[in-house]
């Protein structure tokens, strides 16, 4: 009996936390398709609203690390907690407040919400015996891929039926529901040893990654040679120059650098990067694309609603093969199966490069994409999980989880540049033209396929010592 009551507390643990990061993955596409009609109903510029999306990016990125190291410090529930917290917190000044400047700090707090996905998956390495803690850790990796489309899809059918406002009404509800179901069901085990955080090296990491992060995606408008652009990179680049040898002195580093630049964890992140882009590119390229007027692309002429449907068969695809590809991570090494759904995708968006002329082309080669997406995101945390130290497993997946966020500013930037680049004008809106697509899906295909190499080239053996120490080391 007693055991049976584990097993449900345990199934109710990890459905608890995939719900949580799905609603945490969803905030960063749930306003894309709305930015218009945001911009109307709060009276600011098209360029202005860009902010909505922006500032949960940067805040995300910068937030992501420091909760994470505070989560394999202080304990990990109670930084969940405080993540989704955070994130009910911003959803209802937001709406509450309906201004540009009350949905920018809204936005903002949401941001730290994005730590909840790695923190979760860390959770459940330490909860869960090791036969079931691969599926439980693929089920809720996919749940970023799940929560990307679903946010597309829920965007506009929420913004059309009950204006703006319902986009964050929305989180507020869900947010409560799965924080009361937090805090009575989800438990840890583990003692955590606490210390004293690195406040300085977490305020230079802020530094190097917002000016980061404001380059990437502000570059664009701003011009790649004027002053704001090239004071960020001076900021950024001292700041990084500080902070690296601060955290190679300090015991309790935010990052520890010399297990992030061992080369199974840093190649697994490189190869995080160039799949990440295949997902996002994915999402962007699609509701782009079946929004195109009659005369450009497939000309479908898709309203904002509608166009999210086109992403339910990639999002079912995802939601599907999520504890499949955990089945897989227990039978296989997670290297091949990172491999094989970063491949999948490079074929993927080989499909969509000739066949794009028809929705139901582009809704199969967008589904593709989704399942090699379920298989590769399966295997990225599992793989990091495997070759850190269980006691910084939650900031070892807090990077990971940071560069999915930094290739997803990344696609958007160069998304808005291929936009402007190879743009075709009607009725006042610039779409992508037939060149700039075949650019498009050529340059995915190619990031996907350098993914799946980086993969196969990982080390067979996943499995490494625990390293000593840095008194140790330093002794």
């Amino acid at each position: 009996m007693h055991q049976s009551q584990t097993t449900r507390a345990h199934r109710l643990t990890v459905a608890i936390l995939a719900a949580s990061g799905m609603l945490t993955s969803l905030q960063f596409t749930l306003f894309v398709p709305s930015l218009g009609i945001m911009a109307e109903t709060l009276e600011i510029s098209a360029n202005d609203a860009t902010w909505i999306v922006t500032i949960t990016l940067l805040t995300g990125t910068v937030a992501t690390p420091v909760l994470t190291r505070m989560a394999d410090m202080y304990g990990r529930r109670r930084l969940l907690l405080l993540s989704i917290g955070l994130l009910v917190s911003g959803a209802l000044i937001a709406a509450c407040g309906m201004t540009f400047a009350w949905v920018l700090v809204g936005r903002a707090l949401q941001g730290f919400a994005s730590s909840i996905v790695p923190i979760g998956m860390s959770l459940l390495r330490e909860i869960l015996p090791p036969q079931r803690a691969g599926s439980a850790v693929g089920l809720m990796s996919g749940t970023l891929g799940v929560g990307s489309a679903a946010g597309l899809l829920l965007s506009g059918a929420l913004s059309e039926s009950f204006g703006v406002a319902a986009l964050f009404w929305f989180t507020v509800c869900a947010g409560l529901l799965a924080g009361t179901c937090m805090f009575f069901i989800v438990h840890e085990t583990n003692q955590y040893a606490g210390g004293r955080f690195d406040f300085i090296g977490a305020m230079l990491l802020a530094v190097v990654l917002a000016s980061a992060l404001l380059m990437i995606s502000k570059g664009g408008a701003w011009g790649w040679s004027s002053t704001a652009v090239l004071s960020l990179a001076v900021l950024g680049l001292l700041a990084f120059l500080v902070w690296v040898p601060h955290q190679l002195r300090h015991p309790q580093a935010v990052i520890d650098l010399r297990t992030a630049f061992r080369r199974p964890v840093f190649q697994t992140n490189l190869a995080t990067f160039f799949a990440a882009l295949g997902m996002f590119g994915n999402h962007l390229l699609t509701v782009h694309e079946v929004q195109a007027p009659q005369g450009i692309g497939a000309g479908l002429a898709l309203g904002p609603a509608v166009a999210g449907l086109t992403m339910v068969p990639a999002a079912l695809a995802m939601a599907s093969l999520s504890p499949v590809a955990g089945m897989l991570l227990n039978r296989f090494e997670g290297r091949m199966v990172l491999a094989l759904g970063s491949a999948v995708m490079a074929l993927a968006f080989i499909f969509r490069f000739f066949v794009r002329d028809s929705l139901t082309g582009i809704i199969v080669g967008a589904t593709l994409v989704g399942v090699g997406t379920a298989l590769s995101f399966a295997a990225m945390p599992a793989l990091i999980m495997s070759y850190v130290p269980r006691a910084q497993a939650a900031a070892a997946n807090g990077i990971n989880s940071l560069l999915r966020t930094l290739s997803g500013a990344v696609a958007s930037a160069v998304f808005g540049l291929v936009v402007s680049t190879f743009a075709i004008s009607s009725a006042g809106t610039e779409h992508i033209g037939e060149v700039g697509l075949s650019i498009a899906f050529a340059a995915l295909a190619s990031s996907c396929a350098l993914a799946a190499l980086l993969a196969l080239l990982l080390p067979a053996n996943s499995h490494v010592s625990e390293p000593k120490p840095l008194a140790q080391v330093k002794a």
